[in-house]
Parts: structure tokens; sequence; C-alpha cells
């Protein structure tokens, strides 16, 4: 009897000691961020992010901006857009702390270059970036701002490729693949 109470009171110690079963991480594929005119502007868009393969396929549309032109694209620290001007984003997106400049040098991780408009207004955006991941380890970029700049990129000036001002902001977040997928049109 000594011994069946002592096996009892061994195995009852034994499970309150093992750990509990870890939940399983859902691993996060797709994002999104819905792109809001700042003060006085009209630019508004949908943007998706889809990882895989170690890269992030960036792929949307912008509208409202003025008819043939470029402008710069960038994931910014944070993913506040309360202020009138974009401005609460902070700057753009570092964290290796490299100069600003070109996808094909060294770069910030939120420079994504510049989008071009077409004649009513519209960009079309489809590129692969390399340097980010959704949710990590490396440069993660759900939670951040996403800004559309009044001006091209000019890819040199440190640190923002002179820019200029926020026409659009939008928080990267969370997204299944269906709301992750292009409209229907």
């Amino acid at each position: 009897m000594k011994s069946i109470l002592f096996m009892i009171t061994a195995f009852s110690s034994f499970a309150l000691a093992a750990p509990a079963p870890s939940p399983t991480k859902t691993v996060v594929t797709f994002a999104t961020a819905t792109v809001s005119p700042t003060k006085d502007s009209k630019v508004s868009g949908k943007i998706n992010f889809t990882e895989q393969f170690g890269k992030v396929k960036v792929e949307g549309e912008l509208t409202g901006l003025e008819p043939n032109s470029e402008h710069g694209f960038h994931i910014h620290e944070f993913g506040d857009c309360s202020s009138p001007d974009g401005n609460s984003a902070g700057g753009h997106f570092n964290p290796q702390n490299q100069p600003h400049g070109p996808l094909s040098g060294p770069h910030h991780a939120g420079d994504f270059g510049n989008v071009k408009a077409d004649a009513t207004g519209k960009a079309t955006i489809s590129e692969e970036i390399p340097d980010v991941s959704l949710e990590g380890p490396h440069n993660a970029i759900i939670g951040r701002g996403l800004i559309v700049h009044k001006a091209a990129d000019d890819l040199k000036t440190q640190p923002t490729g002179n820019a200029g001002p926020r026409l659009a902001c939008g928080v990267i977040g969370v997204a299944s693949a269906t709301s992750a997928a292009p409209a229907k049109k």
C-alpha cells in the first residue's frame, strides 16, 4: 500500500512540474495597409503585403495623386497616423542604421523607392522587398506606418531622400488571405 501511495505521489509531483504545452503560433503571411489622406490631400489606397520565400511582395493601388508624377513610398517607424500631417508616423524605418538609398544598394529597411502615377493619378504597385519580414525576426513591418510622400525620392539625400511632406498614411496590420486579395471588379 505504501509503495502504491508513493507512486501516486511521485506521479502527481511529476505531472505538476511538467511544463504546460505551448500554444501553436500562427504564422503571419498576409498584411494590409489602408492608406488615407493627410490634411489637404486626396491620396488614398490599399496596399497588400505577402511574405513568402524570404521576401515580401508589395502590391496595391493608390489614387488621388498628381497625374504623371512620382512619389516617395516608405515604411516609417510608427504605426501612428493620428497627426494631420502624418508626422506622428516618425522617420523612415531603419533598424540597421543604414544610409538612405535605392533598393539596389545600402538603404533603410523602409526605403521602397518611388511610385509612379499614370495620367489619371493612379499608381499601381507590385514589387518584392527582400530586406523586411511581416512579423520577424528580420525587420518586422507589422504595426509600422506606410507613407506616400509629395515628391519623388531622390534616393540619395540623407536621411529622407528629399521626398517632402506626407500625402497619405496607413498602418500595416495582419490580414487574412481573403482580405489581402485584390478586390474583384
